[in-house]
């Protein structure tokens, strides 16, 4: 479904993202996992079209440089961390705005567009808002809504950039199963950077671990995330545990024993 090769990013003297080659299959869940500044962002912004890059990217063996912006919202959405939210719209129409790529110039929605706004929304529990302005909405529900943007264009990929970080820990597990069911449903093939890196091991088919713009490691979640490669990379003391029901669960280790205190400072 997706193709890249050799992508490359710069900002002046500042490599971002270096000759990025990686292919994700129809249908298929890639998270990408790494440290900040470690070219996630910059690697859906390449995809979306969103920031100037060498190499290539393929969609559905079509090269996106050559596509109308018109066609690459019909095959692409994407959820950025920093959405534009203009403040005196409402919830339905914001949600109405991702059915934009499939309304002709010079025409309007159709009771079937607002149909699938109006599930959408009820999926994400975000009815009683429909008539709310955005300027009144909380940043958990202003991140569920524009998931359901993205979700109402209907592109066959859809790519989430921490898509939960918004969330309370109940709702970032009921947005990433509406995602994952939606993919089940639509055959969705999606790339999502999650710091959450338990969640990203749980919905993602695979993992690519990014650092300095670079690939780490890709593989099976259970592949990637391990203890010495992420404490490295995250600076951090990391431990994965594998549960009983098989889950990995990632945990970061405090670097002082735990009941002690800090020397006193005067």
């Amino acid at each position: 479904m997706i193709a890249l090769d050799r992508v490359t990013v710069r900002y002046g003297s500042t490599t971002a993202l270096s000759e990025f080659t990686e292919s994700v299959a129809q249908g298929e869940w890639v998270g990408l996992i790494g440290p900040n500044g470690s070219g996630k962002t910059t690697l859906l912004q390449s995809i979306s079209r969103l920031v100037e890059h060498e190499g290539r990217v393929t969609i559905a063996n079509e090269d996106s440089s050559r596509m109308s912006r018109r066609r690459l919202a019909r095959l692409v959405a994407y959820v950025p961390q920093r959405p534009t939210l203009p403040p005196d719209m409402t919830v339905s129409e914001y949600v109405l705005l991702g059915r934009t790529p499939h309304i002709g110039y010079f025409s309007f929605e159709t009771a079937a567009d607002r149909h699938a706004c109006s599930g959408l929304l009820e999926r994400l529990d975000l009815i009683p808002f429909a008539t709310r302005r955005l300027a009144t909405m909380s940043g958990g529900e202003l991140q569920r809504l524009v998931i359901a943007r993205a979700l109402a264009q209907e592109a066959p990929v859809l790519l989430l950039d921490e898509p939960t970080s918004e969330l309370d820990l109940g709702r970032r597990v009921e947005a990433l199963e509406l995602v994952d069911a939606l993919r089940a449903e639509r055959g969705l093939t999606v790339i999502s950077a999650l710091h959450d890196l338990t969640l990203a091991g749980q919905f993602a088919d695979r993992l690519v671990l990014l650092d300095t713009g670079r690939i780490a490691a890709a593989g099976a979640p259970a592949d990637v995330l391990e203890d010495v490669s992420l404490g490295s990379r995250f600076g951090a003391n990391v431990r994965v545990i594998r549960t009983g029901s098989g889950d990995l669960v990632v945990v970061p280790q405090r670097t002082r024993p735990q009941g002690t205190r800090p020397p006193r400072t005067r």
